[in-house]
């Protein structure tokens, strides 16, 4: 659709207004102990009309991709626009739609038309060969989700931008049982920006003998223990501990209260930026669409702002927020190009996209060698985090006993809990770029009507002292 010549036959007495086409086509694969359990593709397509109007936003999505579809759309919107300016909380100017221009493409090495659906089960039916080694395996399964977005935004003030995502996701999984002990391990149903390359057999096939061989070791093992002790996150439970106790808490519209009555507030204050210790001076974070594999990379928000990769907190200290424009205007708090929606039928909202842990300077031997006493931690099983995002439980599928400088064995149930700023100041060795993993969740849910959306997150192996570790399903 050509959007620039649509905007031009629009009919609206308005300060500013923008058009965002949203296409999206998702497949998912599974098979489910070598039986095919879900094999579909849903097609998800429309416009999202934004007016702005007396100092309001309003807005109206159409799956009516007509040109008379989208005037009854922008006049709908308008109309929405003038009935909120009546109770205006704040008011708004054009500067927070900045007049933007470019394109964003995923690099590719092998494109989706490369692979057939047929071929795709084929080696998802293989995983599940690979991962039944077993006889105490009891259950086992593979999945594949592809994901092709292409999303064009164009405005008045001449906006004119193309983005094409592709997005793909797999995760391999296996259960086993010894006695009374179930244990299940999966790959960490993660996903990155990349093409099919992702299902290269050689690649599936080591993941599968990790994920079976681990399980095997997990219903043998014993279960972690108890106590205040030395805790070392693999990358892919760091991406859990990054989501919930640094990015949700420095989401600019949850601390203005916008998210409170849904899901939740945030301890961080505004007057906090430029001033809270959130961390160790050991710990770096950004937020950075920019990089080419990450799973929320792209070039402009869904305002029109084009990404940067800009520093959260530097050295420990919290710098600024998740917050686009509109949320700069209303805190002063400088913005990130975070403005984000999950389709064409949501207005966009302040979300995570990438955001990362830096490396530091410690491999993984310094690291071990390091630990008289404490546990090493992989992949996320459970969590649960309070309203504030201040005190936190997360659980791991995955540990290993490190005993004076040496990891020693195997333990099923690792588990541990801490406040968000003090376990953040205990973070005492970052790893360099060789621990450093890119992983992403294709589930992070967020705004009224809710809106689940893809995020990013990398970080090296990390160490914290003094923590609560605790073993338990």
């Amino acid at each position: 659709m050509n959007l620039v010549e649509i905007i031009s036959k629009i009919d609206l007495d308005a300060e500013w207004f923008g058009l965002r086409e949203y296409k999206e086509n998702t497949t998912y694969h599974v098979i489910r102990d070598k039986n095919p359990l879900s094999n579909e593709t849903s097609i998800d397509h429309g416009i999202m009309v934004e007016v702005l109007k007396n100092g309001q936003f309003g807005y109206c999505a159409t799956s009516d991709l007509s040109l008379s579809g989208i005037q009854r759309a922008a006049t709908t919107a308008q109309e929405s626009a003038l009935r909120a300016s009546k109770y205006s909380v704040f008011s708004f100017e054009s500067n927070v739609r900045p007049k933007s221009k470019g394109e964003y493409l995923t690099p590719l090495e092998l494109p989706f038309d490369s692979l057939s659906a047929g071929e795709i089960n084929d080696i998802l039916m293989k995983a599940n060969d690979w991962l039944l080694n077993d006889s105490r395996i009891m259950s086992v399964s593979a999945m594949a989700m592809l994901v092709e977005t292409t999303i064009n935004y164009a405005c008045s003030n001449g906006s004119d931008i193309h983005q094409k995502i592709n997005i793909v996701g797999s995760d391999y999984s296996a259960t086993a049982k010894n006695g009374q002990i179930i244990q299940t391990r999966t790959d960490g149903r993660s996903g990155n920006q990349m093409g099919l390359e992702r299902f290269n057999q050689d690649l599936v096939r080591e993941k599968c003998n990790k994920v079976s061989s681990q399980v095997i070791e997990l219903i043998e093992a014993e279960q972690c223990p108890t106590g205040e002790m030395s805790l070392v996150l693999a990358p892919d439970q760091m991406m859990l501990q990054i989501h919930e106790s640094i990015g949700h808490p420095l989401e600019i519209d949850r601390i203005l209260g916008d998210e409170r009555n849904y899901a939740g507030w945030s301890f961080v204050q505004l007057e906090d930026f430029g001033k809270l210790q959130y961390g160790s001076d050991l710990m770096n974070v950004t937020f950075d669409p920019t990089i080419s594999n990450e799973m929320a990379s792209y070039g402009f928000d869904d305002g029109g702002f084009k990404a940067s990769k800009e520093h959260l907190i530097k050295d420990g200290v919290l710098l600024r927020g998740l917050g686009a424009l509109e949320s700069q205007e209303r805190s002063e708090v400088p913005a990130v190009a975070n403005f984000r929606s999950c389709s064409w039928n949501r207005a966009p909202i302040d979300r995570m996209a990438n955001l990362n842990l830096e490396a530091g300077d410690s491999s993984f031997e310094d690291i071990i060698s390091s630990v008289e006493y404490g546990v090493y931690m992989e992949t996320n099983r459970s969590w649960s985090i309070d309203d504030y995002r201040n005190k936190f439980q997360f659980g791991s599928e995955y540990g290993k006993l490190i005993e004076n400088g040496k990891i020693t064995k195997t333990l099923r149930d690792p588990n541990y809990r801490a406040i968000t700023v003090p376990f953040w100041n205990s973070l005492s060795k970052v790893g360099d770029e060789s621990t450093f993993e890119v992983h992403g969740t294709p589930n992070c849910g967020k705004g009224e009507p809710n809106q689940v959306i893809r995020v990013g997150h990398a970080s090296p192996i990390c160490l914290f002292d003094n923590i609560q570790v605790f073993g338990g399903a």
